[in-house]
């Protein structure tokens, strides 16, 4: 039961982080930070656009683009 509990937990960390830590990082402070921003109804669709999507994929090509 317990290889089957870690095989889990090592799929979800592995499908959700992927090779790039900063960018799973980067992606839930954008989430968190929306969801303040929203709970404070401030319109905050934006916010997930730039920090989803466009900075994060910028930065990984950028850094792609060095090696």
């Amino acid at each position: 039961m317990m290889t089957f509990i870690q095989n889990f937990g090592r799929f979800w960390y592995d499908f959700i982080v992927g090779d790039d830590k900063t960018i799973a990082i980067g992606v839930v402070i954008t989430m968190a930070l929306t969801a303040i921003l929203t709970a404070n109804h401030i319109n905050a669709w934006w916010l997930m656009l730039l920090g989803g999507a466009f900075v994060p994929l910028t930065l990984s090509v950028y850094r792609a683009a060095e090696r």
